[in-house]
């Protein structure tokens, strides 16, 4: 190659290079990994939650008459939960993605009734085991509701980029589609942590 030729070569890359930051490529490169880590951030901590939960249904399993139908619930919609796999093509794929938001928000219910049915049981409520689990669980909640927002955000940016001229020619030209999100079903009850006052008195057990 001669001296003239790369400098061509050279002058054609730096123009590249500026009309591809200009167009937002490089701005779409950083958004798309902001998010694909806010998704991982995701996934961490739901999977933190579903590994409390054995050690909880353990727990609770030792309270001989406790509502059977409410902890068959948790395990079922636990099982329904993990079963989904998630790849990455989860995030270009709106259908999977509402998939695994239902059955999380399912999860989440689940868990909230479990919760508040221990309210009725004294022996659950002094049993130090699952007090500790339950604070991890209130503590596991929280960090989801992060992590989730966090994930929102970062979708919202992306997403505005992508719809935005003449950012979403450059989005059409290298097949940068809008990302799914989390919708607003549920979400007041999915970012409220299930929580138990154990102050409170326990209520009447003779229905049981």
């Amino acid at each position: 190659m001669t001296m003239w030729t790369r400098r061509v070569a050279l002058a054609a890359a730096a123009a590249l290079s500026l009309l591809l930051a200009g167009c937002g490529y490089n701005e779409f490169q950083r958004l798309d990994e902001e998010v694909k880590a806010s998704w991982s951030e995701v996934l961490n901590q739901y999977q933190r939650r579903a590994d409390l939960i054995p050690n909880i249904v353990a727990t609770v399993k030792g309270e001989a008459d406790f509502e059977q139908t409410t902890l068959t619930q948790v395990i079922e919609a636990r099982a329904k939960a993990t079963s989904i796999q998630v790849t990455p093509e989860t995030l270009n794929n709106p259908e999977a993605f509402n998939r695994f938001q239902q059955a999380q928000g399912e999860l989440s219910s689940a868990l909230s009734r479990l919760m508040a049915v221990a309210e009725n049981y004294p022996n659950l409520k002094a049993n130090q085991a699952f007090q500790n689990l339950r604070v991890q669980l209130e503590g596991t909640e929280n960090r989801i509701t992060v992590a989730r927002n966090q994930y929102i955000r970062a979708v919202q940016r992306y997403n505005v980029l992508r719809r935005s001229f003449p950012t979403n020619l450059t989005a059409m030209i290298f097949g940068y589609d809008v990302k799914p999100n989390f919708t607003v079903a549920n979400e007041a009850q999915i970012s409220t942590p299930p929580t138990v006052d154990f102050s409170r008195p326990a209520a009447p057990a003779a229905s049981r």
